[in-house]
């Protein structure tokens, strides 16, 4: 089998994780940054990162999602500055999954990542009430993706390696 691991990162949280995914493979392998995928053709298997930011992947990861996966085995991956388990990150997935409709997703990992200083100061600054408590919430990501978090994308991976050759990873 063999398996992509692609991603685009704006700073460097998505790019960890794709590391902790792709060392966990142990089938034939490769790991670009989106930009450098032009085709799927030839994998049997793609794993695709990118961040979440202003609500939605970036436009590059849309326009892939939507005009790449059609038909393909495919697992995503995304980083966010919120604590997972927030309700917005539901309505990503859902986002996500629309955008790859034509792909098998197999499923879907999402971790928190630091937010960028500049954006944090943007939201801390802000006059809107929502965009203060946002900031709030990824205040406490400055240390993220952490040893465990990127522990839960290696697990990830084998398991859907795993669900890819048939069989439920022990």
């Amino acid at each position: 089998m063999k398996v992509l691991v692609t991603y685009i990162t704006r700073t460097g949280n998505t790019k960890k994780v794709a590391e902790a995914i792709y060392d966990e493979i142990d089938e034939q392998k490769e790991m670009k940054p989106l930009d450098e995928v032009n085709s799927l053709d030839g994998y049997d298997l793609t794993f695709i990162g990118f961040p979440i930011n202003q609500l939605y992947p970036p436009e590059k990861a849309q326009k892939f999602l939507n005009n790449q996966t059609s038909g393909r085995d495919s697992a995503l991956f995304m980083t966010h500055g919120v604590p997972e388990g927030t309700g917005l990150i539901l309505d990503w997935i859902s986002t996500a999954k629309e955008m790859a409709s034509g792909a098998n997703i197999i499923d879907i990992f999402n971790c928190q990542g630091k937010v960028a200083r500049k954006v944090l100061d943007i939201l801390q600054n802000s006059d809107d009430p929502e965009m203060r408590a946002f900031a709030n919430m990824c205040v406490l990501a400055k240390e993220q993706p952490d040893r465990i978090r990127l522990q839960k994308a290696r697990e990830f991976a084998r398991s859907i390696v795993s669900q890819k050759k048939g069989y439920i990873a022990p």
